[in-house]
């Protein structure tokens, strides 16, 4: 999945949490909210936080997909509320490839 597929697929799947993502769809995504952060964040305080807001959604639903594909709950992104641990097991997690077929559906096709 190339950059803008992988915006289009997640905004059109903003409040979709099953499923599963693939990790360059996740990948793809986190890059654009990153990069949406600093240049929002540069322009105004303001348009720094209807971005942040506009993006939570689907940022959450992304992570939460990106787990299926691992064979995890999407519920174990709130292993980030343990300042520091959380962060890097969960960043573990979303790096690990994707499982066969599994409870939340069959892999994703990656072209």
């Amino acid at each position: 999945m190339d950059f803008g597929t992988s915006i289009k697929t997640c905004f059109s799947k903003y409040a979709d949490f099953n499923g599963r993502a693939s990790r360059s769809e996740y990948w793809w995504f986190s890059l654009f909210t990153v990069l949406g952060y600093i240049v929002t964040a540069f322009i105004h305080e303001a348009l720094y936080g209807v971005f942040v807001l506009g993006t939570l959604l689907p940022t959450i639903a992304v992570g939460a997909r990106r787990l299926h594909d691992t064979g995890r709950s999407g519920w174990m992104q709130l292993i980030m509320l343990i300042p520091l641990i959380g962060a890097l097991v969960l960043l573990y997690f979303v790096l690990q490839p994707g499982e066969g077929e599994n409870r939340f559906g069959e892999p994703i096709a990656v072209a």
